[in-house]
């Protein structure tokens, strides 16, 4: 049995919480993130992030501005 369902690897991670930027692994497990920094354990499925953001929990891409539709 493997440890993450997920993990993300070497993306710039932004978490929301004001904290700087870093580069840093997502470890996923059952829809729920464990944990984050260097993931070591083996995971059924792996993302390579390098040069992208990762930003786990945050970013809500759902709007209620409808500005795009009235024009």
């Amino acid at each position: 049995m493997t440890a993450y369902d997920l993990v993300i690897k070497g993306g710039r991670v932004i978490d929301g919480t004001g904290t700087p930027e870093r580069i840093a692994d997502v470890a996923i497990k059952n829809g729920k993130i464990i944990e984050v920094g260097t993931i070591t354990g083996e995971a059924d499925r792996e993302i390579d992030a390098t040069g992208a953001l990762v930003t786990p929990g945050f970013v809500d891409i759902h709007s209620h501005c409808e500005s795009g539709i009235l024009d």
